[in-house]
């Protein structure tokens, strides 16, 4: 049997339309529940219902890695150049009868797959909400740059799926494709907070004082370095290097390789010569997440406590603190219980929903502060104005 070529552009023109068929049903959703509302309104509203599914994609992205069906099919875009595994039944067959415990199995045909055809209906309404803004622009109020920006991006977070695929799983590789998505997150999250706060008689939050967005910024970048961090970790299988909690292997401090751990450009579960990865380099994987989230969880306690008494910020101080604690929960169940499927897929969910959150924060109070400067440099003109 002739090996199955990586890229297999046969199926693409179907792959597409069944995009556009799923992301038909949203796109009506929106159009009937808003069809008299302005235009600002309804891009709002399916900037929303993009985030929230490209938010199920990320985690249907977890499910599809933890389940080790990343390479259920192994081209791209289809599955050994059909458009579902229906197609490529024979040739699913044949590797799953050639390696019974491979990555090729049916049920991991489909789950790679089903994450495909997610991610093509979001990318259609992604275009979808590029064109729209460009058309309307000169009726908005918010840049129509971002979502051009988004589609970009997310263009470019299917070229690293595709070499997830093509590149077997390349921890490097992978671990970007989950920070392409969690970055899809936020500049959607940024879009539509910049909707919100365009709208007649939203007030929105207060402008944070200097030294507080300062925090709420590094909070920010802490999250990002553990984002990578715990993508490091999944990619490379360490979760189990330590399994008791506080200590790893009996000892707070134990036999590490940081140098061979974190060593980017390499093949899945080899080190940077070609050999086997080495169980010191792993628990240094491991160790290090486990490190920063300490110092992540505390950052998150602290910044929650200070929003707590900003006006229009607590139920962001609220949500960061709850998921701080979910976080933590989630961490520990995939360390003591041996990296159950529900958890681990749990601990992507809030580690999205974080940065969707700061994110939100973020913009919210950006847009405040330039709000308020602007009051600020009309205020003096009505002063000076003659009282009769």
């Amino acid at each position: 049997m002739d090996a199955q070529p990586l890229y297999d552009l046969a199926p693409v023109a179907r792959l597409m339309l069944l995009g556009v068929v799923i992301a038909l049903g949203p796109l009506a959703w929106v159009w009937l529940r808003n069809r008299h509302a302005p235009p600002a309104q309804r891009l709002r509203v399916l900037t929303l219902v993009t985030l929230f599914l490209t938010f199920d994609l990320v985690l249907f992205g977890a499910f599809t890695r933890l389940t080790d069906s990343g390479l259920g099919c192994p081209d791209w875009p289809g599955c050994y150049g059909s458009a579902s595994p229906v197609g490529a039944s024979a040739s699913i067959a044949a590797a799953q009868n050639a390696m019974p415990t491979g990555p090729v199995t049916f049920s991991k045909a489909w789950i790679e797959m089903i994450h495909r055809y997610l991610a093509t209906a979001v990318g259609v309404l992604i275009l979808v909400l590029a064109l729209v803004s460009w058309v309307e622009r000169k009726r908005l109020s918010v840049s129509f740059v971002w979502p051009l920006v988004t589609l970009v991006w997310v263009c470019l977070q299917g070229a690293f799926g595709a070499l997830t695929v093509t590149m077997k799983l390349f921890p490097a590789i992978v671990t970007l494709h989950l920070l392409g998505g969690m970055g899809l997150l936020a500049l959607l999250r940024a879009q539509s907070v910049g909707y919100a706060m365009a709208a007649p008689g939203h007030a929105g939050p207060a402008a944070l004082p200097d030294r507080l967005r300062l925090a709420l910024v590094a909070v920010c970048v802490l999250l990002w370095a553990q984002i990578a961090l715990g993508g490091w970790v999944s990619t490379n299988y360490a979760v189990l290097a330590c399994n008791e909690f506080p200590t790893c292997q009996g000892t707070w401090w134990p036999t590490m390789d940081f140098r061979q751990g974190f060593t980017v450009w390499r093949e899945l579960g080899e080190n940077h010569a070609g050999d086997a990865i080495t169980f010191p380099a792993l628990t240094a994987i491991h160790y290090a997440h486990r490190l920063m989230a300490y110092a992540v969880l505390a950052a998150m306690a602290w910044l929650g406590w200070r929003l707590w008494s900003v006006p229009g910020m607590r139920a962001t101080a609220r949500a960061l603190l709850l998921l701080a604690a979910w976080q933590f929960a989630s961490g520990l169940t995939n360390v003591v219980l041996d990296w159950p499927l529900l958890a681990a897929v749990g601990h992507t969910g809030g580690a999205a929903a974080l940065v969707v959150v700061l994110t939100g924060a973020m913009c919210g109070t950006r847009r405040a502060r330039q709000r308020d400067a602007a009051a600020a440099t009309t205020a003096p003109l009505h002063l000076s104005t003659p009282i009769r």
